[in-house]
């Protein structure tokens, strides 16, 4: 019997590429859109291999709902891909409340109900993969970017600890961080209302040379991913993604190895 896919956030982008690589392999995918329209081509494509259904993961009641029909649909969900986002830019003292907010809402909420849904599934089949959709801001931030790098942060976070939690249910989670890629999310943002303060900071930050890799060229990992018998808890995607992160890493052990004598006269 084929394996059951659901993938948040499939109209476009990193989801949209995906779900066809998952239909193309034989699984079958339950894929969600806030417009179901989107994933027409994919329905005509596919056929019944392919479970469109609208969600906006800011609702978690929605989301509940959700993952009740795939599961009565297809009897199963072996992989669960948390996709859905949106990037928010703007300095932090720039962002307005509701900006926070709805920030967090989608990329962090949106993605606790989705796994707090299947997880029960999971665990009766005493299998399962959960796919979080990080970002190598996750690890590492980078200026007018804060909430979005927070809320990347949470994910991760979360995810790891959910990580020993389920093991011994059978279950795997796995944390996704790409650089950054031309897809729909810088395009479909939002940004803060400006203040002049940080004109020069985004204006350098916008000069800065940024390498972006092609969407299209993820799907063998993320296929390879699902197919691995012992996934990895992390897997950056993209040639910048190591060297950003073990910069930054390194950065970091420099500066706590020489305050470390300060620490540990803090213990007491």
């Amino acid at each position: 019997m084929s394996k059951t896919v659901l993938i948040t956030g499939a109209s476009k982008g990193f989801g949209k590429t995906w779900a066809e690589a998952f239909l193309a392999k034989g699984y079958n995918v339950a894929a969600t859109a806030r417009n179901v329209e989107t994933l027409n081509d994919l329905k005509e494509k596919y056929g019944d291999s392919v479970l469109p259904l609208t969600l906006d993961v800011d609702k978690r009641e929605e989301s509940l709902s959700v993952v009740q029909k795939v599961h009565e649909h297809f009897k199963s969900i072996d992989i669960l891909i948390n996709n859905a986002g949106y990037a928010l830019t703007g300095a932090v003292e720039e962002t307005n409340e509701q900006e926070a907010r709805a920030q967090f809402e989608t990329n962090f909420f949106g993605t606790l109900w989705l796994t707090q849904a299947v997880l029960p599934i999971m665990r009766n089949q005493k299998s399962g993969h959960i796919i979080q959709v990080s970002s190598i801001l996750g690890l590492a931030t980078l200026p007018t970017m804060g909430l979005y790098n927070a809320s990347k942060f949470a994910i991760e976070g979360l995810s790891e600890t959910l990580a020993t939690e389920v093991k011994e249910f059978g279950i795997h989670v796995t944390l996704v961080e790409p650089n950054g890629y031309a897809s729909n999310i810088w395009h479909t943002g939002i940004n803060t209302q400006s203040n002049p303060a940080y004109d020069k900071l985004k204006k350098a930050f916008a000069k800065s040379e940024n390498s972006f890799g092609e969407v299209e060229a993820t799907a063998p990992a993320i296929i390879k991913l699902a197919e691995t018998e012992n996934p990895p808890l992390r897997l950056l995607l993209g040639k910048v993604a190591l060297p950003f992160v073990k910069q930054n890493y390194e950065q970091r052990l420099k500066v706590w190895e020489e305050w470390n004598e300060v620490s540990v006269e803090a213990h007491g």
